[in-house]
């Protein structure tokens, strides 16, 4: 999946394509946070900006026979239209995603190139739709076929639904079973995390005060439009953060299948926090450190415990092999030896199915994952190594599964323009297989640093 963008907040023109592992390193100001809340935005939205067109014929046909045989290759065939166009529109909706002025979006440009020569269809699909208790059709694709088969249930007579909405559910279907392998499920732990770790009470207070301003307010009011009115100031990604962790009492009823399968995973990640998260029955939120007997609010515990609070409740009730989770400067708040553990665990994530797409300004993190891709190599050297430091296999990493970006200003050929321009973009950085990521962002501070250091010692003699 290759992303390309054009004026979007500092990058003037940039493309970076996902990997199991994705990372956007570079200054402040830069454009990384852009990049971020785009991509996320567009997976996040994307089933509401692909558009399948059902012929209104199809349907008149399922109603008079009582069902109808669609050619998914027929609309397989559409895909690379239906991506434009829904880039297009997703263009359109960036105001919106990042709560900011239409002005400020009038000339960017946003493109999702996907490999569509051999999409892997979905293998099952089984959908009923009724009303109540009563199915009225079924909507089904058996393994190996390219046939989505609609079926009514009903006489005809007892379909209240609206031509236009069963058109409207089976395009949803065909989104599904096409691009559903292609765009992962999604899930962001924005820079602001934090903040909606604390405030999650007064969040829901918020919206009570809002409830009760309706039930006072002019009938002819918008309800809906006062419900929401005190999240129009947020981007998409921290609104889906606040409402997560608003969620919590819900959530921690299901489990993930790292909780089904590898606990371990989830035992490592309670090691980082020093303990563990739990919710009452009364969705009172508290973390527990390990050991003492003592259950700590979110403004009483450590801006650590409360920056991987989402990843946390992620890990262990929502992640599913094919997801891709997003976190925005994993390394907030967190001690190195932490960042290094963090590192470590993106790396096992990733080797189960996870991908990962992180930027990122610790160098603690990128050595890290540079030590997991030269470790990762077949030498009983290595071995002896990462069993004397205590790096297990499961959390060693290849290069090819890696892919890195510096936002930084570079000379590049614009579209259109026959010479190059520096401008703000996303440079590949290197990865090699031996001795990992060159992440010069960093290394150019780090030898500063050196530099004046050596100097500091060296210079009076």
């Amino acid at each position: 999946m290759k992303i390309k963008v054009k004026n979007l907040g500092a990058l003037k023109q940039a493309e970076f394509t996902l990997g199991e592992l994705t990372i956007i390193c570079g200054c402040n100001n830069t454009g990384k946070t852009y990049a971020t809340y785009a991509l996320f935005g567009f997976l996040y939205t994307w089933r509401r900006m692909f558009s399948i067109q059902i012929r209104s014929d199809k349907i008149d046909q399922l109603l008079a026979d009582g069902v109808i045989r669609l050619d998914i290759q027929e609309y397989v065939q559409q895909s690379e239209h239906i991506i434009n166009q829904a880039c297009r529109t997703y263009t359109q909706q960036l105001p919106k995603i990042f709560a900011a002025p239409s002005e400020r979006f009038k000339s960017t440009e946003f493109e999702v190139s996907l490999n569509i020569q051999n999409i892997p269809l979905v293998n099952r699909f089984d959908l009923k739709i009724g009303s109540g208790e009563v199915s009225l059709f079924s909507i089904t694709k058996t393994e190996e076929s390219t046939e989505l088969v609609v079926t009514l249930l009903v006489e005809k007579k007892n379909v209240k639904i609206p031509n236009d909405v069963i058109e409207r559910i089976i395009a949803d279907a065909l989104k599904d079973i096409i691009f559903v392998p292609l765009l992962p499920r999604t899930f962001i732990a924005s820079a602001e995390r934090t903040g909606a770790a604390i405030f999650r009470k007064e969040l829901n207070f918020a919206r009570n005060r809002l409830l009760e301003e309706m039930g006072q307010a002019d009938k002819d009011i918008n309800p809906m439009e006062l419900l929401f009115k005190d999240y129009d100031d947020y981007a998409l990604p921290i609104k889906t953060n606040v409402d997560f962790t608003r969620q919590l009492e819900t959530i921690v009823k299901r489990s993930s299948f790292l909780a089904e399968n590898y606990p371990d995973v989830l035992a490592d990640f309670a090691d980082i926090i020093g303990g563990e998260y739990t919710v009452t029955r009364n969705d009172e939120l508290y973390y527990v450190p390990k050991g003492k007997r003592v259950k700590l609010s979110m403004d009483e515990s450590s801006s650590a415990v409360r920056s991987l609070l989402d990843i946390g409740f992620y890990l262990r009730h929502e992640a599913k092999i094919g997801d891709l989770l997003i976190v925005d400067e994993p390394e907030l708040n967190l001690h190195p030896e932490n960042q290094r553990r963090v590192a470590r665990l993106f790396a096992r994530l990733v080797n189960l199915g996870i991908k990962i797409f992180i930027t990122t300004h610790s160098d603690y993190i990128i050595k890290e994952l540079n030590t997991l891709i030269m470790l990762n190599h077949d030498k009983p050297h290595l071995k002896r190594i990462a069993e004397a430091e205590h790096y297990r296999q499961e959390e060693l990493i290849s290069a090819d599964k890696i892919k890195v970006y510096i936002a930084e200003e570079a000379s590049i050929i614009l579209e259109g323009k026959t010479k190059k321009q520096k401008c703000q973009t996303l440079t590949s950085a290197d990865i090699d297989p031996e001795f990992g990521i060159a992440a010069r962002s960093f290394d150019k501070t780090i030898e500063t640093m050196n530099r004046i250091q050596e100097a500091i010692i060296w210079s009076e003699e």
